[in-house]
């Protein structure tokens, strides 16, 4: 019950993520989430979109480097609050955040967080026993009519 997120290393100067999602819309590649951590002389982009493989495939061959990570996705209410349930049920569980991004979808009042974790199997058995689900790609896919 995992999702395919990409990493992208880039150099931190102008113009830089605008080369990337340019490259996207060249190749036709949806871009459903993003993230971006940075130092001083690069970053990192986090990014969800509809098809990794295509996606990675043509980053390696733009001379890119990337990897790509499974990590949790989950849907939740759109409204005040609804975060803390996931926060709550991880911390209890003993699961460590390693960091969390969210994006919205076309499906109205709902929000998804991506997580990254140690444990990803922890992590989904922990919020399965409280009575969150974590998506898959291809669920993830349906929300956006892939």
């Amino acid at each position: 019950m995992t999702v395919k997120q990409i990493s992208v290393f880039v150099e931190n100067k102008p113009g830089q993520l605008s080369e990337f999602t340019k490259l996207l819309e060249k190749n036709n590649i949806d871009l459903r989430a993003l993230s971006i951590a940075d130092t001083e002389d690069f970053g990192i982009l986090r990014v969800i979109v509809d098809d990794s493989y295509k996606t990675v495939c043509m980053l390696k061959e733009e001379g890119y480097v990337c990897s790509v990570t499974p990590v949790l996705a989950v849907e939740i209410p759109d409204r005040p609050g609804s975060l803390v349930k996931v926060l709550d049920a991880l911390s209890d569980g003993g699961v460590n955040l390693e960091y969390t991004y969210a994006f919205l979808s076309r499906k109205k009042d709902s929000a998804f967080m991506i997580f990254r974790v140690a444990d990803n199997a922890r992590a989904i058995e922990v919020l399965n026993q409280n009575g969150i689900k974590p998506i898959c790609q291809e669920e993830l896919a349906e929300q956006f009519g892939d």
